[in-house]
C-alpha cells in the first residue's frame, strides 16, 4: 500500500470543528504504527493549469483572499496551497494505481462538495474530479465510487456530461447537501434514508459497485469516506468498522486499478476505519490498536 501524505495538511483548523487537523494526525501514527512496511509518499503541488480543467479562476482567485465562504468552509491562511496538495496527492495516486499499486491519499481538506464555480462543505478543491479529468484526458475510461455519506454535489456537477467518465454515489438522504435524489446522463445516484438497516445500506453499496463495474473503467478512484460510521457526529447511518473492510475486500476482488481518496469521517475511531478499509483492500489483518 502507498499513502500519499503531506504532514503540512494538519497545519491549520481548528479541534472545535468537526473537519480537524486530529483526523489525520491520529490515523497516520496509527497507520505507521500498524503497518511498518507500507509506503509512504509526499504528493506534489498541483499547478494552476490542472485545477482550472475542473474549476473557475473566478474560484481560484477566491481561495487566495481573506473571507470565510460559509459556516463550513473558513478562510485558512495557506488554504489555497493546502488543497492544491491534497489535489497533487489525488494526482499522484491515481498514477500510482495506473502503475499497478494500491494508492490511498490521506489530506485534508476534502473535496467531493467544491463545484466548478463554488467551494463549500468543508471542500475549496475538487481533488477526485480533478483525478478523473486528468486520467480521462489520456483517453482512459474513469468511474468515481463515492460512498461518503454525503452526496457529492461537486464531484457530480464537474463530471456530469463528460465522456468518458462516470460517477457513482451512495448517500444518506435527506442530508446535506440535499442532492442526489436522481440519475441523469453519466451519474448514478443511490441515496439511503437515514437509521437504515446496515444491511440495505451494504446492498445498495453492493449494486452502486455493480454500475462501477458494469461501465468497464481503466481506473477506478474511491471518494473513501468514513461518515456513514455508526458512531460518526454528524450524520445519522449504521455502518460499522467491519462493513468498510469489506468495501475494501470488494475493490480487491475486482482487480481493477484503484486510487482512493479520503474524503469525510468524524468519528474518534477513523484511524481504525481507515485501517480496516485498507487493509482489507490489501489483504492484511487490521490492527485494533
Amino acid at each position: 500500500m502507498i499513502i500519499f501524505h503531506d504532514p503540512s495538511c494538519a497545519e491549520y483548523g481548528s479541534h472545535l470543528r468537526p473537519e480537524q487537523p486530529a483526523r489525520i494526525t491520529r490515523s497516520v501514527a496509527h497507520l505507521q504504527s500498524a503497518h511498518p512496511d507500507w509506503e509512504w509518499r509526499r504528493p506534489h503541488l498541483a499547478n494552476e493549469a490542472v485545477l482550472l480543467t475542473a474549476h473557475t479562476p473566478v474560484l481560484l482567485k477566491r481561495l487566495q483572499q481573506p473571507g470565510d465562504i460559509d459556516d463550513d468552509t473558513p478562510h485558512f491562511p495557506g488554504i489555497y496551497d493546502h488543497a492544491r496538495r491534497a489535489v497533487g496527492a489525488a494526482l499522484d495516486a491515481a498514477e500510482a494505481a495506473l502503475a499497478g499499486e494500491r494508492a490511498f491519499s490521506l489530506m485534508r481538506p476534502p473535496g467531493h462538495h467544491c463545484t466548478h464555480t463554488q467551494a463549500m462543505g468543508f471542500c475549496y478543491l475538487n481533488q477526485i474530479a480533478i483525478a478523473a479529468l486528468h486520467a480521462a484526458a489520456a483517453g482512459r475510461r474513469v468511474a468515481v465510487w463515492d460512498f461518503d455519506a454525503h452526496h457529492g454535489n461537486g464531484t457530480e456537477d464537474i463530471l456530469e456530461g463528460r465522456p468518458g467518465l462516470l460517477y457513482v454515489s451512495v448517500h444518506q438522504y435527506p442530508g446535506y447537501p440535499g442532492t442526489g435524489t436522481a440519475n441523469f446522463a453519466n451519474c448514478y445516484n443511490f441515496p439511503v434514508d437515514p437509521h437504515s438497516l446496515r444491511e440495505a445500506h451494504l446492498l445498495t453499496l453492493a449494486l452502486s459497485l455493480e454500475v462501477v463495474f458494469d461501465f468497464k473503467p481503466d481506473l477506478v478512484l474511491v471518494s473513501a469516506g468514513f461518515d456513514a460510521y455508526a458512531r460518526d457526529p454528524i450524520t445519522e447511518m449504521t455502518l460499522e468498522a467491519e462493513d468498510f473492510a469489506r468495501l475494501g475486500r470488494w475493490l480487491r476482488q475486482s482487480n481493477l486499478p484503484v486510487a482512493a481518496i479520503l474524503e469525510g469521517g468524524y468519528s474518534p475511531d477513523l484511524p481504525v476505519l481507515i485501517d480496516g478499509f485498507l487493509s482489507a483492500w490489501e489483504n492484511q489483518t487490521p490492527s485494533s490498536v
